[in-house]
């Protein structure tokens, strides 16, 4: 199979017979082998209906429906794991990504051996109070990993089928995707100038969830230094911390037996190394739990999947 595309959903029983036009359009005018995975990710509207009877026309439409919400990494997630095709192509539904970009996008992973291919939308129809933290949190990533996209958090994506398959993502962290599959070896990264177009229909998902995206980054970038080897930052704080507090215990055990000045607990530097050889104990402690649970990791996640759609268990 080409192409496997993988849409996560919340509310969008208006845009999907649109969408699922325009892309049988698509990829039937470029001969694509394909499907099209769409995950409800507890939908209150009419959108679980709509696809069920989108099915029934298209054979390639494939679904899964989360009992409540969960978020849209956990949607990619399960879509990931249920893919056939050789490219991974990722969207909204919403209709603010055009089909349109998908051959374009297929020929760079398999013509130009991208692992992963980012589009930028950029000329942008959105209100200026979801643009201006967008760009905060695309400069903000750009520093901190290396990685030289203008819009990491683009829905439209294309991606090599391994990619997809090793990387694990959870929380908000679909917005770092490419972060994290870099954490993993796929360094070929690219990026293309994609159509964005205005809303539709429903209403924009974006919510404080971005706001505080900061942390996700924050969270990937200590898991790539770290993750597989906590104690290395852990156990380094933790000798340190108790490196001082020793020294200092030892300076005032020292003044005090050569030189006899006063009650050593009267003196606040006491305080401050015994502070310091706690803490120094705890780091190191806090390092040794992580490092047994490293290694006992299991990233299998599983969420509650009330129905499925044209896809064998």
């Amino acid at each position: 199979m080409n192409i496997s595309i993988v849409i996560p959903l919340l509310n969008e029983d208006e845009s999907l017979p649109e969408l699922e036009k325009w892309i049988r359009q698509v990829m039937d005018s470029n001969r694509f082998s394909y499907e099209v995975i769409f995950i409800d990710d507890g939908s209150t509207d009419d959108s679980w209906n709509v696809i069920q009877k989108l099915s029934k026309k298209n054979p390639n439409i494939k679904a899964i429906k989360f009992r409540r919400n969960y978020g849209k990494s956990a949607a990619l997630s399960e879509g990931f794991a249920a893919v056939n095709g050789d490219v991974v192509i990722t969207m909204d539904a919403d209709l603010q990504d055009s089909p349109d970009e998908i051959p374009s996008l297929y020929k760079m992973i398999t013509e130009e051996n991208y692992d992963i291919v980012s589009g930028w939308k950029k000329k942008r129809y959105d209100p200026i109070g979801k643009t201006l933290p967008s760009k905060f949190f695309n400069r903000l990533t750009r520093v901190m990993s290396g990685i030289k996209l203008n819009d990491f958090n683009c829905g439209l994506k294309a991606y090599k089928k391994e990619v997809v398959q090793s990387i694990h993502i959870y929380g908000d962290m679909h917005r770092y995707i490419p972060v994290v599959a870099k954490r993993e070896g796929f360094s070929k990264i690219g990026e293309k100038v994609v159509e964005h177009r205005a809303r539709q229909y429903g209403e924009s998902k974006f919510g404080f969830a971005r706001i505080v995206g900061v942390l996700d980054i924050i969270s990937i970038m200590f898991l790539s230094k770290f993750g597989k080897r906590p104690m290395h930052l852990f156990g380094t704080l933790g000798v340190l911390a108790f490196l001082v507090g020793f020294g200092i215990s030892f300076y005032l055990a020292f003044i005090k037996l050569v030189f006899g000045i006063g009650e050593i607990h009267d003196r606040p530097l006491f305080y401050l190394g015994l502070l310091m050889i706690i803490l120094g104990s705890q780091f190191f402690l806090a390092g040794f739990l992580a490092e047994m649970l490293a290694r006992t990791e299991n990233k299998v996640q599983h969420y509650q999947i009330e129905q499925k759609t044209n896809i064998s268990e």
